[in-house]
């Protein structure tokens, strides 16, 4: 039961009940159980998933009280994220997506990724994690009614937000067989081998294909520069549509070695893709030493803000990588510039790269807003699922 007056965001279709806003749980509910919500005046609100160590107790599956929340329920839940990836899955050329979207497709906590005919998935709440058994079974049955295969679905619940729910890291072989060492997928005219077992979030950054494929377009005949460059998902794409040489940054030698097995799967091997390992900070400082110079740059960094505490010291930190890349970029040259970090607003990010910009004395364009792939979309009565903030910027 809420508080008074705490039916607010509920009335907003907002899927999530801080702790503050419940007055008390009736019953004996356990970890992950369905409940239904009511308001102080014993209204009934819908149903969500409780979560007694979090400080998001509650997360609804749905606003509709007379919803019943069961398997026929979470199948028609899944045919419709399915249903809107449909224009994205018919295409041959790309064969890896996001499936689910968490509550951005009304399924808090749940996330499943294809990549060709592996599924992976990350169970990140309570909700989510109560639902494993039922998500495998009704997932396979769904499937083929979309066309898709399933050789295996593999789990990735290994993300640190699991323990604020109080839950352990799970990963692991859920359905079918155990899937290779690397997944082969396609992205338009290139092709990536994907570590779906052990490689960041659920093996690939499937939402910066859009943005990949910007780049494909705007780097031709230019030198290009790719920090934090994981596996060289923008490097391979600057190359295909014409990049004279790219320079792949990364702390990962593992990382850089599935890189350079990329780049030379794609042809694109030799001087044209150098590799190099090493904390970008310093990377970027011994450049500016140098007094090397690129056509384009692209920053794409982990996650720097996990708290609103850590704010603050992220904001330095993403001020300093964008101070030096303008220092580095040839008049003219192009800057694309991301915030993974969901608690970074997009007009502070936007205001940390122009101050960045000025204590490097160069003026700067904003040339074009970047955001998250299209099938990774922004429920808008839930805006924290807008978290990939991206600036095309030309650099004077």
């Amino acid at each position: 039961m809420l508080k008074p007056g705490r039916e607010k965001s509920l009335l907003r279709r907002h899927p999530w009940l801080f702790e503050g806003a419940i007055a008390r749980v009736m019953g004996n509910s356990q970890i992950g159980d369905t409940v239904q919500v009511l308001t102080a005046a014993q209204q009934p609100m819908g149903w969500g998933s409780i979560s007694p160590r979090s400080q998001i107790r509650v997360r609804m599956w749905s606003f509709d009280p007379e919803t019943v929340v069961d398997e026929a329920w979470l199948a028609t839940q899944l045919r419709r994220a399915i249903a809107r990836r449909q224009v994205l899955l018919s295409d041959p050329n790309h064969t890896a997506c996001r499936l689910v979207a968490a509550e951005s497709d009304g399924l808090p906590g749940i996330i499943v990724d294809r990549y060709d005919r592996v599924l992976v998935c990350q169970l990140l709440t309570a909700g989510a994690n109560h639902w494993r058994d039922r998500l495998v079974e009704t997932l396979v049955q769904v499937l083929p009614e979309f066309g898709l295969a399933c050789d295996g679905l593999y789990e990735r619940s290994d993300a640190d937000v699991r323990a604020k729910e109080g839950l352990p890291v799970q990963v692991g072989l859920l359905h079918g067989v155990e899937p290779p060492e690397l997944v082969e997928i396609q992205e338009g005219s290139v092709r990536f081998g994907v570590d779906v077992r052990t490689g960041h979030k659920t093996g690939f950054y499937l939402d910066q294909r859009d943005n990949r494929a910007i780049a494909q377009q705007v780097c031709t005949g230019q030198e290009v520069l790719n920090c934090f460059s994981y596996t060289g998902g923008f490097s391979v794409a600057a190359l295909a549509g014409g990049a004279a040489a790219v320079v792949n940054v990364d702390s990962s030698t593992a990382a850089l070695t599935l890189s350079e097995a990329n780049h030379q799967q794609n042809g694109f091997e030799g001087d044209r893709a150098q590799h190099r390992q090493g904390d970008v900070f310093q990377v970027l400082r011994q450049f500016r030493d140098e007094a090397r110079q690129f056509d384009t740059i692209i920053l794409d960094p982990p996650k720097f803000v996990d708290s609103q505490a850590s704010l603050q010291r992220a904001a330095r930190g993403y001020k300093d990588i964008n101070r030096l890349a303008c220092l580095l970029l040839r008049p003219g040259g192009t800057l694309f510039t991301f915030s993974c970090s969901g608690l970074m607003p997009a007009d502070l990010f936007q205001k940390i790269v122009a101050d960045a910009a000025l204590d490097a004395r160069r003026e700067t364009q904003l040339v074009q807003r970047l955001g998250q792939s299209v099938d990774h979309p922004t429920l808008l009565s839930f805006p924290e699922g807008f978290y990939l903030k991206g600036l095309r910027c030309r650099v004077d």
